[in-house]
């Protein structure tokens, strides 16, 4: 018996609300189209498939060539509406929001877009970005999530509370990242800024930089004139005129400022030493220590500072995404060793398809919800047999309490196999019905898990490692979270439920 096609949900109160919208379908692929619709209607658009009736507010199309093939003159002339690229259909996907749409315009009159910087635009003299032609080779299920060919999914099928089986699911191997990156003289100065405004506890400025570095390394070519970023997402006044300073004398006066004031270089130099945050580097610069070899002298640096100073420029060593990834196998073989049946997921930046990693962290649980009660403490003790694990940073066990969620802990020291370079690590070993929690926010980026935190705020909730929980409030009227969460057996009802449009890791590099 034949299923009947599952209707997709609308949201009057979508993005998307308000917009009728015709897509032009020359130069898109079938699979692509069909997901920007499906898309467009879960946020609350309208449809307009089969003529450009009156009602039309937006069309879109992939350059002026397509649009005039479809549409004459006269009745694109008469057309009041938007004509867009879809490219302004992609950015505001990722990004959550209705972006600016006066980059994104097309002339109908000629072949570029109607801006006065063609720079910005996917004109026809213009490659598809990597996000798009990416995703147009893939297949696609029927909820318009995409999966790569080049990669598989480890499925573990957890029993939920009702007994039925479920899955909980997470791609071993992510799809790389190569956004074009023709920008470095920009984002290399504003990296250094993240980690001075981090070191100084400026998070709010730190973070403003770090939503900026994705837009600008995804540009598809030079940045020469400010004009030609101005209405680019999350790129600001004050981003302006520092990108203004940087392509026209190719350096930066803020950054020259902070690198020479002795205090904010020696502060955000402790900084960078794993274990020591802002507080700790301003009270070991009041001490009068100014460079590294002061510090290895002062007697109330804990264990694991000591062990961060000690191993500081290896910690600081990028590891290569191919040593990342013969790493996450050794782990993943490892706990099979231990526990036959445990999933093991490297997050972070190796998930979301990066060339490079800071660190590792590794996501962990047992699709029988029991089973990774004490594994960690094991692993732990395999994997320094191994002589993979060396040095202990932070190790903390609940899940035999059931205390803090039941998350176990441990931070710490690896080697590559045959080495003595030293790289973080972290391991967390979830539940399994808390799991997508962990895999969501272990997987980052900052910018996708800071954004579904506000979401999960807006709709009376908080969202975070362990769970999405109801607010609650206590007899004085205080908002406390609430002591259970509610249950999701995968990332992808988490960000449909909080109306977050799904990502795949590869595409939470924003």
């Amino acid at each position: 018996m034949a299923t009947k096609k599952r209707s997709l949900p609308s949201d009057p109160d979508g993005i998307f609300s308000g917009m009728v919208v015709f897509l032009v379908e020359n130069g898109v692929q079938r699979r692509r189209l069909q997901i920007w619709k499906q898309k467009l209607v879960q946020m609350g658009a309208i449809l307009e498939e089969k003529s450009l009736s009156r009602n039309v507010t937006h069309i879109f199309a992939t350059d002026s060539n397509s649009l005039r093939q479809k549409f004459g003159p006269k009745l694109l002339h008469r057309f009041k509406g938007a004509i867009l690229l879809y490219q302004w259909l992609e950015n505001s996907l990722r990004l959550g929001e209705r972006v600016n749409e006066e980059s994104y315009k097309i002339s109908s009159n000629d072949d570029g877009p109607r801006s006065s910087d063609n720079h910005l635009h996917l004109d026809k003299k213009l490659k598809a970005s990597p996000s798009l032609s990416e995703k147009s080779s893939n297949d696609s299920g029927d909820d318009g999530v995409h999966t790569s060919k080049s990669s598989y999914t480890s499925s573990i099928s957890p029993v939920n509370t009702g007994g039925q089986q479920s899955s909980i699911s997470a791609p071993d191997v992510s799809r790389p990242y190569h956004p074009p990156d023709l920008n470095k003289n920009i984002t290399e100065i504003f990296v250094k800024l993240i980690n001075i405004y981090r070191a100084l506890g400026d998070d709010r400025r730190s973070f403003s930089y770090y939503k900026a570095i994705p837009v600008i390394e995804r540009l598809p070519f030079k940045s020469e004139s400010v004009d030609q970023v101005k209405e680019l997402p999350a790129i600001g006044k004050s981003m302006q005129d520092h990108i203004h300073e940087i392509v026209t004398t190719g350096k930066l006066s803020k950054l020259e400022h902070f690198e020479s004031d002795e205090k904010v270089r020696t502060i955000s130099l402790f900084g960078e030493v794993w274990g020591v945050g802002p507080a700790t580097a301003l009270k070991l610069y009041e001490r009068g220590h100014r460079s590294l070899d002061d510090l290895k002298n002062d007697t109330t640096l804990t264990n694991s500072q000591r062990l961060g100073l000690k191993y500081f420029e290896d910690i600081k060593t990028r590891i290569p995404r191919d040593e990342v990834q013969e790493m996450e196998c050794l782990l993943q073989k490892a706990a099979e060793d231990v526990l036959p049946g445990v999933s093991v997921v490297c997050g972070g930046s190796f998930r979301r398809g990066k060339a490079t990693c800071g660190d590792m962290d590794i996501v962990i649980t047992h699709p029988d919800g029991k089973s990774h009660i004490g594994f960690l403490s094991k692993y732990v003790n395999h994997l320094k047999d191994m002589k993979f694990l060396r040095e202990d940073l932070v190790y903390s066990i609940h899940s035999e309490q059931g205390t803090d969620s039941g998350v176990d802990t441990y931070f710490g020291l690896c080697t590559y196999p045959g080495r003595e370079l030293r790289h973080r690590i972290d391991l967390k070993v979830y539940p399994k019905d808390i799991y997508p929690f962990g895999l969501i926010h272990w997987t980052g980026n900052d910018v996708v898990n800071r954004r579904l935190r506000i979401l999960a705020e807006q709709k009376g909730f908080r969202l975070d490692d362990t769970g999405l929980f109801p607010a609650a409030h206590d007899s004085g009227g205080k908002r406390v979270r609430a002591s259970t969460s509610l249950k999701f057996n995968s990332e992808k009802e988490v960000f449909d439920f909080l109306g977050f449009p799904w990502l795949e890791p590869h595409e939470r590099n924003i």
